[in-house]
């Protein structure tokens, strides 16, 4: 079977630590290169033992044996090396989130299509099954009728001088890095939009970035709904689903992998109390979700609108810190 040909644009450390494994453990998916700006990628081009190394993106993009790239640049570079990536007929799965806004966003979705490549945000975590056994549980009927979600992601983050994440100007911020993914889960997880949110935010009095956030939204189909997001607070990773017979908790949502080979699912309902363990390899569904894609010409099931969604919502989110107020998305 012949694979698909990848390449990565930055030897970022989530591109070293957990996509180019992924990529190496496909049966779909082969590296063929990587590129960096300056002479790092030559180092881990020989760690993972991938053949060819460019010492700036824009070569990389000039090898006409690429088929796909992975950008896991910083998030202002990101709507720059997608267009890039696409008019050289690449297709792209850029590390979320995918852009600074959802017009940056709309803008990097209509040049894919406009040069028919593909595109798609890696929210890795969605590619757990783990979510679809919560989604079929909540189909059943077995804790009612939903009236609240609740979701979480925080971690401490060290040695703050050095990091991009408290750099306001290259995407840092909470809600940008880590809320994302509450907002991602909450919408996809109940398949509603939100109409209305409201975010708290304890903001960082030197760079300005959002070092904490608290958002309240009320989601289309009338559910209420709250996540917090935060760099000052210990590592969590979950999310509760409260119904009128029960509820079901969701400990390793975003990073299972970080807790083992499976994730746990607890159920409380009138039944009584249970877990459910699945198995899973987001990193690698992920990139063979997408390769398929790319092997078989359809699109992949996470679509540009729905990324062009979760942008209007981190849009919103910060439009509702800088007013003070709620916002209305409808």
């Amino acid at each position: 079977m012949k694979k698909v040909r990848w390449g990565v644009i930055s030897t970022a450390d989530i591109a070293q630590t957990q996509v180019i494994p992924a990529i190496l453990r496909s049966e779909v998916a082969e590296i063929s290169a990587i590129a960096s700006r300056g002479d790092k990628a030559k180092g881990v081009a020989e760690k993972f033992s991938i053949s060819k190394y460019y010492d700036s993106y824009e070569k990389l993009l000039m090898d006409q044996e690429i088929e796909a790239v992975y950008i896991p640049l910083p998030n202002h570079l990101h709507k720059e090396w997608v267009i890039k990536a696409a008019e050289y007929g690449k297709h792209v799965l850029v590390e979320k989130p995918a852009a600074l806004t959802a017009e940056e966003t709309k803008e990097m979705i209509e040049c894919c299509r406009e040069n028919k490549v593909k595109f798609m945000e890696a929210f890795m975590y969605q590619f757990h099954p783990q979510h679809k056994r919560v989604q079929e549980i909540l189909t059943s009927g077995e804790i009612g009728d939903i009236k609240l979600m609740r979701a979480s992601f925080s971690f401490f983050l060290e040695d703050r001088e050095n990091n991009i994440r408290m750099t306001r100007e290259m995407g840092g911020g909470s809600i940008y890095d880590i809320g994302c993914y509450c907002i991602h889960a909450i919408r996809n997880i109940l398949g509603s939009e939100p109409v209305t949110v409201e975010t708290f935010a304890e903001l960082d009095p030197q760079s300005g970035i959002d070092l904490s956030s608290i958002v309240y939204m009320k989601l289309e189909n009338g559910i209420n709904c709250v996540f917090d997001c935060s760099f000052n607070m210990s590592f969590r990773q979950e999310y509760e689903i409260i119904g009128t017979k029960g509820r079901i908790t969701v400990p390793a949502a975003y990073r299972p992998d970080v807790v083992g080979d499976e994730a746990v699912i607890l159920i409380q309902s009138e039944q009584g109390t249970r877990s459910e363990s699945v198995g899973g390899d987001p990193y690698k569904l992920q990139v063979d979700h997408f390769s398929q894609a790319i092997k078989g010409k359809t699109q992949p099931s996470y679509s540009g609108e729905n990324t062009l969604q979760n942008m209007r919502m981190i849009d919103a989110c910060y439009k509702s810190i800088k007013s003070r107020q709620a916002v209305k998305l409808v």
